[in-house]
């Protein structure tokens, strides 16, 4: 009986040390994992973004201090760190675990793991609706999957995408870099307003028909309609109609602002 429970606290013993060594192995497995470019991701192979297109993205999106930046696909995560260098707080979404531990290693490298942070995610099951910025680097089918739930974001809500597009939705801008680098193509987008349909204002009415950020329609003033084009920019609102420029704000079911000298407000 004796030998029995020496020999169990013995077995007990090994077991604890093997679990032992093989958790140092697995840490320093972990600790030396090293990417591979275009290897298997959940929804995209793993390329990184040159840094100098990194750098022109989140300028671009004119990221500060007051900013959340969500980036979505994370890999190494030097989209991340950059934006925290900036003084942005910066969370990576990214599937890939082993990825996810090499960024917050690389985050306390460069010392700013307070800002830079990172979460294991499915990016289609992930709520990036505080975000004031988000970042991506993925194929344009799956910004265009993503796009209905950014359409929903607060105006004014930065976008920017290495190359990829979103289908119809044309970007507000876009930047090709002249370093000859493998990818060096960056658009921006900025989430719009929702304007579409009919406004009262004193003594008329405007009908706006909206396509993404760009407005088009009519201004009714008594009797007189009057085409209108224009376009949004975040919750800011321009068009000319009967040659008269009208600038606005548009906060929920009212805009207010300028035209012609004089003030104007529309609700619905």
């Amino acid at each position: 009986m004796e030998k029995r429970i020496l020999f169990n606290r013995y077995l007990a013993f090994t077991l604890s040390l093997l679990l032992s060594i093989t958790g140092v192995f697995a840490q320093t497995t972990d600790n030396n994992y090293t990417p591979q470019v275009a290897q298997e991701g959940k929804d995209v192979v793993w390329v990184p973004t040159p840094q100098v297109l990194v750098d022109t993205m989140l300028a671009m999106a004119n990221v500060t201090s007051a900013d959340y930046v969500m980036d979505l696909g994370s890999g190494d995560g030097r989209l991340v760190i950059t934006a925290a260098k900036r003084g942005a707080t910066a969370l990576g979404i990214e599937y890939n675990p082993d990825m996810v531990e090499l960024a917050r290693r690389n985050a306390k490298e460069e010392g700013v793991s307070a800002k830079a942070t990172f979460k294991q995610a499915d990016i289609f099951e992930t709520d990036f609706s505080k975000a004031t910025v988000i970042t991506l680097f993925l194929l344009s089918e799956l910004n265009l999957r993503l796009r209905p739930v950014i359409l929903e974001m607060k105006p004014g809500t930065r976008i920017v995408s290495n190359t990829f597009g979103m289908s119809d939705w044309e970007p507000d801008q876009t930047t090709n870099l002249d370093e000859p680098v493998s990818w060096s193509t960056a658009h921006l987008w900025i989430v719009p307003a929702k304007v579409d349909g009919n406004w009262k204002l004193e003594g008329g009415q405007i009908n706006f028909s909206q396509k993404f950020q760009f407005v088009t329609g009519t201004l009714t003033m008594g009797d007189k309609v009057m085409e209108l084009s224009g376009k949004l920019n975040g919750d800011k609102i321009s068009f000319n109609a009967g040659g008269t420029e009208y600038t606005g704000t548009v906060s929920g079911n009212s805009i207010s602002g300028s035209s012609g000298g004089g003030t104007w407000k529309a609700t619905r």
